[in-house]
């Protein structure tokens, strides 16, 4: 059925190897004859995922590197370029989409699945504190209110273009349900498990697998740590590691990035991870507990789908420093089995992934080739 469909895949920004870019790893794996296209695309950064003879890229990838790295002040001439992609030769088009790779223009006979990791976050559920933390005056502020209306109008109308939604969470589902008017399955994202051994044995510190951006809520576990002087890790980079640096005691190593088989090391040896921000998913924790290791998690977002209190991890209530320090003790004083958290792990696997994307993609085509 593959093999006589001709497909594209559209994805954002092809920049860094981040959780969005690892789904559309493994549709590429599934349909490797497929096209990629792509608002931005950095060649020396992922192309030993994404080579270059498969990527189809925007006319913004041409403007030169000090405006691309700007991401935000091409916001609004990302509706046009995602809307400039020729799409008319495929019959199956997959967004994998943040904010505008749904917005692409298909014929009327294609069909158009689209694998939200989010409905736009910035203009929605977002918006309020995104507008704070860019800490505007008077115009700039008024600037930012009337682009943002802007592109909420175009991301609604956008999603009126998707035939098919898949979610990465229940939690995702609800607000597609909410922003988008649009009904959607929840299939979640592919964790490479097998990359990590689980194992009983442990050091004595905490982990943190993170990019270091204000949402993250780091800056509370660090002076979560820095007060009860618990050896803390932290590997990731970021706008915000000047700061985190600053504010780390002499018991929290800040890495930065590290390869994947490095890193992998130290989710093994961890005593436990740590996950404060709030996710539609949340790659890194289940990766975690791959390794047999339990989570301390926010009580919010995707973390409520993929941890289960007292088994494979504990929640703490709020971005509080003395709630997250109970928490670390909490897990101190309990005993968890490696074996089942390791098993819980493995039903989020690229496996399992692949396995429900096929069987519901081809579910689609031959409904739609029933109704011709």
């Amino acid at each position: 059925m593959k093999q006589n469909l001709r497909i594209a895949l559209v994805h954002e920004y092809l920049t860094r190897l981040g959780g969005a870019e690892r789904v559309l790893k493994y549709l590429s794996n599934i349909y490797p004859k497929a096209e990629i296209y792509t608002l931005l695309y950095n060649q020396d950064k992922v192309s030993n995922v994404f080579p270059p003879d498969k990527v189809k890229t925007s006319f913004i990838n041409t403007f030169p590197k000090w405006i691309k790295s700007r991401v935000k002040f091409l916001a609004p001439i990302f509706p046009s370029a995602i809307e400039s992609f020729d799409l008319s030769q495929y019959d199956l088009v997959i967004s994998s989409s943040n904010s505008f790779a749904k917005g692409v223009i298909t014929k009327p006979k294609s069909i158009h699945i689209s694998y939200c990791h989010a409905p736009a976050t910035f203009l929605w559920n977002s918006f309020h504190s995104y507008r704070k933390q860019q800490r505007k005056g008077g115009f700039g502020n008024f600037m930012i209110l009337l682009l943002t209306h802007y592109l909420r109008q175009w991301d609604r109308q956008a999603a009126d273009r998707v035939d098919y939604f898949i979610a990465n969470s229940k939690l995702t589902q609800t607000r597609i349900k909410k922003y988008y008017r649009q009904d959607s399955v929840v299939i979640y994202p592919p964790v490479d498990v097998d990359r990590v051994k689980a194992t009983k044995e442990h050091k004595d510190y905490f982990l943190i697998v993170s990019q270091l951006t204000q949402y993250k809520n780091i800056d509370i576990v660090i002076e979560a740590f820095n007060k009860i002087n618990l050896p803390l890790v932290i590997i990731g980079d970021g706008s915000e590691r000047k700061r985190l640096e600053k504010l780390a005691g002499p018991n929290v190593e800040i890495k930065g990035f590290l390869e994947d088989d490095i890193a992998v090391q130290y989710y093994q040896n961890c005593r436990a991870f740590i996950f404060a921000g709030s996710d539609d998913f949340g790659i890194a924790p289940v990766e975690a507990m791959a390794a047999g290791k339990p989570v301390l998690a926010l009580r919010e977002g995707g973390a409520l789908e993929t941890i289960i209190e007292g088994k494979t991890g504990e929640f703490f209530d709020a971005p509080i420093v003395e709630l997250l320090a109970d928490g670390v003790r909490r897990i101190n004083e309990k005993t968890y089995d490696y074996k089942y958290i390791r098993k819980h792990a493995e039903q989020f696997s690229v496996g399992v992934f692949i396995n429900n994307m096929e069987k519901y993609i081809n579910k689609i085509i031959t409904t739609n080739n029933n109704d011709k």
